[in-house]
């Protein structure tokens, strides 16, 4: 079956502003959950400007306790493996990030956007869409989806205000209209 969730969100900061901030995003004391992210490779396309990255991150793992009685659920960290495509010269950043954990019982894959929003150039609008899909749970398969699909949605709220919290401290008040 499977959950989407989709976020939309205007930051009102510019775009190498919001990049920034969104690449020292973790670790966080706002969010305890993310334990280390370690860019693993890097390199930019001399034709094209593009910058690429590949992180990893590792986070605890928030399943709750009452279902890590399921022995394939009972590990302490789980790991995210983030992609992304810095193209300065257009102002704007592909990110795709997949689980890398539990591959053979769930997907959890997440593709965003940050770009300059068309409402003024000196915004940046984020658009993230999440998709979570359990097989091989048994009846398990719905309880964990849920969870996911609310792990996600509050995961994805958490990240936007630790966004703003951090281009505040960074950049200062956001850009009036």
């Amino acid at each position: 079956m499977g959950v989407t969730v989709d976020v939309r969100q205007v930051y009102k900061y510019p775009f190498e502003q919001v990049v920034a901030s969104f690449l020292r995003k973790y670790p966080n004391p706002m969010d305890k959950n993310v334990i280390s992210v370690k860019i693993v490779e890097e390199k930019r396309d001399v034709s094209t400007g593009i910058i690429y990255r590949k992180r990893i991150a590792v986070c605890q793992n928030v399943v709750p306790e009452i279902l890590r009685k399921v022995s394939i659920l009972k590990v302490p960290n789980i790991q995210l493996e983030e992609e992304s495509w810095l193209n300065p010269q257009e102002r704007n950043m592909a990110i795709r990030s997949h689980c890398l954990t539990w591959t053979q019982y769930a997907s959890m894959k997440e593709e965003s956007v940050f770009r300059e929003s068309m409402e003024n150039p000196n915004w940046t609008e984020f658009i993230q869409r999440g998709r979570i899909s359990i097989t091989g749970a048994g009846f398990l398969n719905c309880i964990l989806e849920t969870f996911a699909s609310t792990f996600l949605r509050q995961g994805a709220q958490k990240g936007i205000r630790i966004m703003e919290m951090l281009l505040k401290e960074q950049c200062g008040a956001p850009l009036a209209e």
